[in-house]
């Protein structure tokens, strides 16, 4: 029965020492602070600068994200906070917050017997002294010392603050749990609205997270916090804050509306992001171009980039739609040739696995099993990740983890992917990027900037403007399209062929390119040898490294044809010099940043146009005559090449459009990359790994064509009409014959306008239609006085075709594109 009563008076003596050793340690603390150089002056509360995340906006200042790091902060003023938060916030940390003066004598005291037992009975900090010791003091250095430097700094802080200043600051400052730093950001996280909408229980939930961060989350322990939120909502009852019957509304609603199956995450993998894609390039740039002078997940910078929100939604819409379209597509075409396959092959495994006993080859067991798998992933991971979080299961973090890293797997051998960059053709301003089917944890892959994959044919215009350039080759130059065998320096002969292995026979320059065709291609990549295509090709894209450029570069013919790894952002990039008159486009994602306080500190956009000044005519990558031939050349692939079929079901353009689409030999990549004068995009469908084909009828034409049609269609919509811009000399238009693509005579039935090089136009007429001509009056010729000549009549035989061909042209035509 004495026991309690001792302890009781042990406990009040023991608490009046440490009262009066802290008040001598305190006054000794004091004296020494104030006669050193580092006493605490008015201004230096002003410096104090709260880490802020870093907005990054777009080209029309509209909000694209934020990035920050162990702390996530949205700045609001007292008066922007409701009265409940206020009151949850003081009922559980500092009642008597306007009557004291920065401190409470009981809980100080409370706090330092914590501190010198060991014991944690319940926190004695003031408000003030816990937002001290937030901002001045390290708040892991569990000692005296630390608590009376907080007690220091919070008598500073009540004489150059009014409470409602230090209130606001407290509310802003402290820490939320899931990174999150201030109600501000809270409310984003938590409850998905501002601060100034959130409910009496809602605000009760984030004045828990006060105390101990995380070990209240209504995420991550919901059954802790919604006993901790109940007894808050009933202090604030019998505090008078609130009636009883709204407290209980409140917290009822509150719950009923909870979301139990929302991942256990942090506000940066949860945080609005409108371009993701985008968003984590720049973070990259940023990386390089701060290079430490400055934080940005702290600093609170502005970065204004060249992204086009407008453009985004509708790229982000119609890729969605065009990934789940193709995968769609590529799954019922699979399952046609696997159905065929299992038809025909599964009961004959059948029967030798049964009959041979070989257990490897039982077909039923290997379904059962993979099925399994395939649930698992799909359905039950899921919940294993869900459960693990509600419950905190030991372990169970390493189950979902190995489940998700093992769907990523699968997927990358199984599921299309796609990708989209879309760029200004003149200033290279990046208007829109989607980098892959879904941006989420377990694949943030970047397949517009990282990926390497083959460009097929869609990369034939590059060194066709070599070919352009180097005034052997003209639109109407007349080529075989036939079978042909290249040898190559080594001795080894390779003999390509055409998509489904089709010839056309004699074709011009300007239908081969708009059709794809892949022999007429490779003679004129053969005509002008391999270090024009790829001295032109590689600036195109952005190649300039030596080394790199052997490396990517393979010096064997089908390089011709695409064999050679390239990221979309190249391709864009290399397209784009058509419309900007052959000069270089040098892609680009900021425009500038500017720190907290608004001033400028980099300008990217001005340091890239100062470069290419620099550089002058070494930035002219092609003549504006040649990027002009070709924009005409790519124009003919939409009006009756292999867009047209895309363009048609947008109803076709009304305005200038060029392209070109591309297939791999082995249908495992699709391409469309095309420009209008103002903008260029490139659009790719593919496996991540792997050398899987998504079928001969899944082309560029019929995959990435369609989406191209329609995101182009869409975004020039509120774009003026442009004309591509014409060089006004170097250039002339000639008559040409359709089918020799020389001077017309009046045996040439087609006829149309073709552009040149100035110089390069065609001399010789039509020699074709003249042979083909001549060789037809002199058969008839020959025939009419063969049938009315006297010598015929006397005799009992026909002419041979010999005699009617006497003095007839010879065949060939000394060409050697076409013999």
């Amino acid at each position: 029965m004495l026991k309690l009563p001792r302890r009781r008076a042990l406990f009040e003596v023991l608490l009046a020492v440490a009262f009066a050793g802290a008040i001598v340690i305190g006054v000794a603390l004091g004296l020494a602070l104030a006669g050193s150089r580092n006493f605490v002056r008015t201004a230096q509360f002003a410096e104090h600068q709260p880490a802020l995340p870093t907005r990054v906006l777009d080209a029309h200042d509209r909000l694209i994200t934020e990035f920050f790091g162990v702390e996530k902060r949205t700045m609001v003023t007292l008066d922007e906070m409701p009265r409940y938060l206020i009151d949850a916030a003081l009922t559980r940390e500092d009642r008597d917050f306007y009557s004291h003066h920065g401190f409470s004598l009981r809980g100080f005291s409370r706090a330092l017997w914590n501190t010198v037992t060991a014991q944690y009975v319940s926190g004695g900090s003031t408000i003030t002294q816990q937002l001290a010791g937030h901002i001045y003091a390290d708040r892991t250095d569990i000692s005296v010392r630390r608590k009376l430097i907080e007690l220091w700094y919070a008598i500073q802080m009540e004489r150059q603050y009014t409470k409602d200043e230090i209130l606001e600051m407290y509310l802003n400052e402290m820490d939320f749990g899931h990174n999150t730093q201030g109600v501000g950001a809270a409310a984003e996280f938590f409850f998905r609205k501002q601060v100034k909408d959130l409910t009496l229980a809602e605000s009760a939930m984030l004045a828990i997270q006060l105390a101990r961060p995380g070990l209240y989350s209504p995420i991550k322990n919901p059954k802790s916090a919604k006993i901790i939120q109940r007894e808050i909502l009933d202090q604030m009852v019998s505090l008078g804050y609130v009636a009883k019957a709204e407290a209980d509304a409140s917290f009822a609603q509150y719950w009923a509306a909870w979301d139990p199956t929302r991942p256990n995450s942090t506000a940066f993998f949860d945080r609005e992001d409108k371009a993701p894609y985008f968003s984590e390039y720049i973070r990259g740039l940023l990386d390089e171009l701060l290079v430490g002078s400055y934080d940005y997940l702290r600093d609170g910078l502005v970065v204004h980039t060249t992204l086009d929100l407008d453009s985004q939604r509708v790229a982000d819409e119609l890729m969605g739609e065009g990934i789940e379209d193709v995968n769609t597509r590529y799954l019922a075409l699979n399952k046609t040739r696997v159905g065929y396959s299992n038809a025909a092959f599964l009961p004959l495994l059948d029967f030798l696995s049964f009959g041979l006993d070989i257990s490897d080859l039982r077909n039923r067991e290997r379904t059962v099993s993979s099925q399994a798998r395939s649930y698992y992933l799909e359905r039950l991971n899921p919940l294993v990740e869900m459960a693990s979080n509600l419950f905190d299961i030991q372990g169970g973090e390493t189950v979902f983890t190995a489940g998700y890293n093992r769907s990523r797997a699968l997927t990358a051998r199984t599921e299309v992917q796609g990708a989209l960059v879309s760029i200004d053709s003149r200033t290279g301003h990046i208007l829109a990027m989607v980098g892959g089917r879904k941006w989420d944890r377990t694949d943030q892959f970047n397949r517009v900037v990282s990926g390497r994959v083959q460009p097929g044919s869609a990369y034939k215009p590059l060194y066709y403007s070599a070919a352009i350039a180097s005034r052997k080759f003209t639109p109407a130059t007349m080529i075989l399209d036939a079978p042909v065998v290249f040898m190559t320096a080594d001795g080894t002969t390779w003999e390509p062929l055409n998509f489904k292995g089709t010839w056309e026979g004699r074709v011009l320059l300007r239908s081969a390119l708009a059709h794809s065709m892949n022999v007429p291609s490779l003679k004129v990549f053969d005509g002008i040898g391999f270090d024009a295509a790829i001295q032109t090709s590689s600036r195109m894209l952005g190649v300039t490294n030596p080394a790199e450029i052997e490396e990517r570069f393979p010096r064997y013919y089908p390089l011709g044809l695409g064999v050679l790894s390239v990221s979309p952002l190249e391709m864009a990039r290399a397209f784009a010099t058509f419309p900007n008159q052959g000069r270089e486009v040098v892609p680009l994602a900021i425009r500038y940043i500017e720190d907290r306080n608004g001033k400028i500190i980099l300008e990217p956009e001005k340091e890239t146009l100062a470069a290419q000044a620099r550089k002058g005519e070494s930035a002219q990558i092609i003549s504006p005559q040649v990027a002009y031939i070709m924009t005409s050349l790519l124009q003919s692939t939409v009006s009756e090449g292999t867009l047209a079929g895309a363009a048609s079901t947008v109803g076709g353009f009304e305005r200038p459009m060029a392209g070109k689409t591309g297939t791999t030999q082995n249908w495992s990549d699709a391409w469309t990359v095309g420009f209008s004068p103002q903008v260029t995009t490139a659009i790719w469908y593919g496996f991540d790994v792997g050398n899987r084909s998504l079928g001969v009828e899944l082309t560029g034409a019929t995959t990435a064509g369609y989406t191209w049609a329609r995101y182009m269609k869409s975004i020039h919509r509120t774009l003026p009409v442009e004309q591509f811009t014409k060089p006004p000399t170097g250039l002339s238009t000639v008559s040409v014959c359709a089918v020799s693509g020389q001077l017309p005579t009046q045996y040439c039935t087609n006829i149309i306008p073709e552009i040149f090089l100035s110089g390069t136009e065609p001399r010789v007429f039509c020699e074709l239609h003249q042979y083909e001509s001549s060789r037809t009056e002199t058969i008839e010729g020959n025939l009419r006085r063969g049938l009315l000549g006297t010598d015929f009549f006397g005799t009992d035989s026909a002419p041979s075709p010999s005699d009617l061909l006497q003095d007839a042209p010879e065949t060939g035509t000394g060409n050697p594109l076409l013999d």
